[in-house]
């Protein structure tokens, strides 16, 4: 192994800085330029090596892997494998700007001439403010790219985000911001966890935090649902070959108070071929290649993309024990509510109870003058989806998002309609926060 710095990425490797926030870790350049050595063993470089060749053997479009690969082959001291590496990932993709970097900095290295990523000395003439801003940037994109890389998902944990896919659900898109990655899952049989396909480094917001209001530039944490699809020529320049609009600010957040519309996944402006991690104004960012594969996983007005600040990965026990806790609570409150038996629905009804019509008070009132006419109701659920809800509620507990189709018939009224409910679980059991379409 050897004691050398490229992009910073000695100090980004250690073992210290590998828990820390990207903003403790990306000093100032003076700070970067001093040399660490790697906290990284042989074995748990090949390991990572073995990984990314798995995911190029799969994907020849993962660039991302190519890129890695090159840095990690370096890092072992194969600089001619390195080189050809990245040589042909810049020839495969003549804009990946952070690989030309890389590149150049290997070289520059191979005679002991570089301190900080992009410091060449041919490029010192040209060192304005605007070169270093860019500089930076990739500094934080090789940073986010290879610490998402360093912290592989295990393959033993699943998101607690996606309880359960209905079956005309195929994939769900899920968006870690501290990470910077999206995660493609597949839905799997009815009682296995879905199934991780693809995963891509994202742009976000440039002010970290979750989004409340108009123009405050922070992305939305919750979970969305993509509506349409923008093609490129409709589109300025900056939003690249492709837009999703999702559906922000929906009903849980409109009970917050927050503001603001036009959250988006998109592509990238075609000048650049990657941005920043933190560089969109809230919306989520992907190159227009990983854009390009994303999209065939999405289907408008079905496909959900869940957006949070950490993903909460936990064992399959957990998942299947929390989803069997939620389909539960859900039966039971079908159940009592075709009994008839009114005391026993309305108990399923949180205190901070609301949807577009209704509170707590009134929800009660409704249904009590509803029930004094059903001689007998007869109430079916399907395509159900589960996902816990990234942001806790008012009370601060924890909170689901429950999407089905609910089939109702009595002596004197029949309907079928999409509806979505928030249940939040207070004291150890799951109420209903609320039911809407």
């Amino acid at each position: 192994m050897r004691t050398v710095l490229i992009l910073g990425l000695t100090l980004l490797l250690s073992q210290s800085a590998l828990n820390q926030p990207m903003t403790t870790i990306l000093q100032p350049a003076e700070g970067l330029a001093a040399i660490n050595r790697l906290a990284f063993s042989s074995e748990q470089t090949q390991r990572v090596l073995a990984r990314l060749d798995k995911r190029i053997q799969t994907y020849a479009d993962d660039y991302e892997a190519r890129l890695l690969k090159g840095l990690l082959l370096f890092y072992v001291g194969e600089d001619q494998a390195a080189l050809v590496e990245l040589n042909n990932l810049t020839q495969l993709v003549p804009d990946f700007r952070l690989a030309h970097l890389i590149r150049g900095d290997i070289l520059a290295a191979r005679s002991n001439r570089v301190a900080l990523a992009g410091n060449i000395p041919v490029l010192a003439p040209a060192t304005t403010k605007e070169i270093q801003d860019q500089l930076n940037g990739l500094k934080q994109e090789a940073w986010a790219r290879l610490h998402a890389h360093l912290q592989a998902v295990d393959p033993d944990k699943v998101p607690l985000s996606l309880l359960q896919l209905a079956p005309n659900v195929k994939r769900a898109l899920l968006v870690d911001k501290s990470e910077h990655r999206l995660y493609v899952f597949e839905r799997q049989d009815q009682d296995k966890p879905p199934q991780l396909l693809r995963d891509f480094y994202a742009s976000t917001g440039k002010i970290d935090g979750n989004k409340r209001k108009q123009g405050d530039l922070r992305t939305p944490e919750g979970v969305y649902f993509i509506t349409t699809y923008i093609p490129q020529q409709k589109l300025p320049e900056k939003y690249g070959i492709g837009a999703f609009p999702v559906d922000y600010p929906n009903s849980f957040d409109q009970h917050q108070g927050k503001s603001g519309d036009g959250i988006w996944l998109h592509g990238t402006d075609r000048i650049y071929y990657s941005r920043p991690p933190m560089d969109s104004e809230g919306c989520v960012v992907l190159t227009n290649l990983d854009l390009k594969a994303v999209s065939p996983f999405i289907t408008v007005g079905v496909t959900p993309i869940i957006i949070t600040d950490k993903v909460v990965w936990v064992d399959r026990q957990t998942w299947l024990n929390t989803r069997n806790e939620i389909t539960t609570a859900l039966e039971t409150w079908r159940s009592d509510w075709e009994s008839r038996n009114l005391e026993r629905y309305l108990s399923h009804y949180a205190d901070g109870f609301w949807n577009e019509s209704f509170d707590l008070k009134q929800w009660k009132e409704y249904k009590r003058r509803v029930y004094q006419g059903k001689a007998y109701q007869k109430v079916t659920l399907s395509d159900l989806s589960l996902f816990a809800y990234p942001v806790v509620s008012a009370a601060g507990d924890s909170v689901v998002l429950a999407s089905f189709r609910q089939a109702y018939q009595s002596n004197n009224f029949n309907s079928e309609t999409s509806k979505r409910m928030y249940l939040t679980q207070h004291q150890g059991k799951w109420e209903i926060l609320y039911e809407g379409r």
